[in-house]
C-alpha cells in the first residue's frame, strides 16, 4: 500500500528533507501476458489503466508508453476544463468528465490543482451571438450551467479586456460556465499512474510499440521495443499517433493530426483569475498559479507530427491577443511548443471497439482532449471491459463514419444521410 499524502505526511517528510517519500510508481518486469494493454500513457491511457482496474476488477493490465509519463499532449495543452458543448452527446460527455473532475483530486489522493475559476467564450459579431445564445439555451435543457453575458457583464467579470467598439474584432458579449476551469496537466497523468500503480497496474515507459499482431479478425499481443507482450485486449490510446497504430493492425481512421499551439509568457502579479476563450480569433488566456501567461493558438494548417508549430500561428495569435488586452503590450514570451492533436471529420472524438476482436481506439479528440481525461478514461474502460459502449460513449463509435450517422459539434447535431 501506498502512503496517504496529507498535510501529516507532507510535516513527517520535511524532518528528512524530503528524501525518503515513496516512488510514485514502480518500474516493472514486463510480463510475457496481460488481460489488457493500454497503448499511451497520458492522461486517457491511464486514466483507463486505472477505471479498469478499479471498477471492472481487471488487475493484470499493462500500459505501454514510449515516452515518459506526461511527457505527449497531457503536457503540452492549456490545462482548460468545461463542458459547455452544443449537441447532447457531447455535453453528456464533457460533464460526466466534469463531476470526476470535481472530486478527482480526493479520488486519487493527488492534487490536481483544478481551479474552478469559469470560463468564457466571447462574441465578436452577430452570428457568435446567436450560436452562443443557442448553446447557452441547450446547456441548460442538459443541466449544465451557462449564462449569457452582455458586454457589460463580460467587462465586469475580466476588467482588462479591451471592450471598445473600434477594434477589429469588438466583444459584443459571451457565455459563461462557473463551474468550468483549469487543471495542473501533467499531475493528472501522475496522479492516475500512481493510483493505477497500486492497484498493480504495470507502467512501461520508453517502450515504443512497432507492431500489433492478428490472428485472423482478433489480436494476439503487440510487438515493442522491449519485446512481444501477448494479450487479448488492446486499448489504443495514442492522440495523434493513433493512425499510425491503426495502420498496424490493417485499419485506416478518418483522422488528420496537426500541431496544436500554445506558448506562457513571463510570471507576473495575478491579473486574470478566470479563463477567456474567443473562438473567432483563436486566441485563449488564463493565468498559472506561476504567474505566468498560458496562451492557446489554433492548429496549424498543415498536417504534420511535429511538437513545435509555425511562427505565423504564434505572431496572428499574439496580434489577437494584444487586441483584446493591451495590458499585455510589453510582456515577453518564454516558450511555445505544440501538442499532436488527431482530428475527425465532424471535431468529436472516437471512443470505441473495431471490427478487428479485442482492439478499441480512444482517438480525435482534437482541441478538447484534455478536459474529457476522467470522463474518457471510464468510458473507455467500461468499453473494454465489456466489449460495447457505455450510454454516454455510445454515439462515438467508429461505425457512424460509413452509416452516415456523423456528429456536427461545431453545428447543429448529428445528420443522418
Amino acid at each position: 500500500m501506498k502512503n496517504k499524502y496529507s498535510i501529516f505526511s507532507l510535516i513527517k517528510n520535511a524532518f528528512s528533507h524530503h528524501e525518503n517519500w515513496q516512488k510514485a510508481w514502480k518500474d516493472p518486469t514486463i510480463k510475457k501476458e496481460y488481460d489488457a494493454v493500454i497503448i499511451g500513457g497520458g492522461g486517457h491511457g491511464l486514466a483507463t489503466a486505472y477505471y479498469l482496474a478499479k471498477k471492472h476488477n481487471m488487475k493484470n493490465i499493462a500500459v505501454v508508453e514510449k515516452g515518459w509519463i506526461g511527457g505527449g499532449n497531457t503536457g503540452r495543452n492549456t490545462t482548460i476544463i468545461r463542458s459547455n458543448y452544443l449537441w447532447d452527446a457531447s455535453a453528456g460527455l464533457y460533464d460526466h468528465a466534469l463531476k470526476l473532475w470535481e472530486g478527482l483530486s480526493q479520488e486519487i489522493n493527488y492534487n490536481v490543482m483544478f481551479s474552478q475559476r469559469g470560463v468564457m467564450n466571447l462574441a465578436h459579431n452577430l452570428q457568435d451571438i446567436r450560436d452562443l445564445k443557442r448553446r447557452t439555451h441547450a446547456n441548460r435543457l442538459n443541466g449544465i450551467d451557462a449564462v449569457y453575458l452582455t458586454t457589460e457583464e463580460v467587462k465586469k467579470f475580466c476588467p482588462i479586456i479591451n471592450t471598445s467598439p473600434n477594434i477589429r474584432y469588438p466583444v459584443l458579449g459571451g457565455t459563461l460556465q462557473r463551474r468550468a476551469g483549469t487543471a495542473r496537466h501533467d499531475a493528472v497523468a501522475w496522479g492516475y499512474a500512481r493510483g493505477a500503480d497500486e492497484m498493480g497496474v504495470d507502467i512501461i515507459q520508453n517502450c515504443e510499440v512497432n507492431g500489433i499482431k492478428r490472428i485472423g479478425d482478433e489480436v494476439e499481443g503487440i510487438e515493442t521495443t522491449k519485446g512481444f507482450i501477448k494479450t487479448k485486449k488492446i486499448g489504443v490510446v495514442a492522440a495523434g499517433h493513433s493512425s499510425v497504430i491503426a495502420n498496424m493492425a490493417g485499419l485506416r481512421l478518418p483522422l488528420e493530426s496537426k500541431p496544436l499551439q500554445a506558448l506562457v509568457s513571463e510570471p507576473v502579479k495575478p491579473i486574470i483569475d478566470t479563463v477567456v476563450m474567443s473562438n473567432a480569433v483563436h486566441a485563449y488566456v488564463s493565468q498559472s498559479d506561476k504567474g505566468e501567461l498560458v496562451i492557446g493558438a489554433g492548429t496549424d494548417d498543415y498536417v504534420s507530427y511535429s511538437q513545435k508549430g509555425s511562427h505565423d500561428i504564434v505572431e496572428g495569435t499574439l496580434n489577437a491577443i494584444l487586441e483584446l488586452y493591451p495590458i499585455f503590450s510589453r510582456m515577453r514570451m518564454l516558450r511555445q511548443w505544440g501538442g499532436i492533436v488527431d482530428i475527425c471529420p465532424d471535431a468529436s472524438p472516437i471512443i470505441s471497439k473495431t471490427s478487428v476482436k479485442g482492439l478499441y481506439f480512444n482517438c480525435g479528440w482534437g482541441t478538447g482532449g484534455f478536459k474529457a481525461t476522467p470522463g474518457s478514461g471510464d468510458l473507455f474502460a467500461h468499453t473494454i471491459a465489456n466489449d460495447e459502449p457505455h450510454k454516454l460513449n455510445s454515439a462515438f463509435n467508429l461505425n457512424r463514419f460509413s452509416s452516415g450517422d456523423l456528429v456536427d459539434e461545431h453545428g447543429a447535431a448529428a445528420v443522418a444521410h
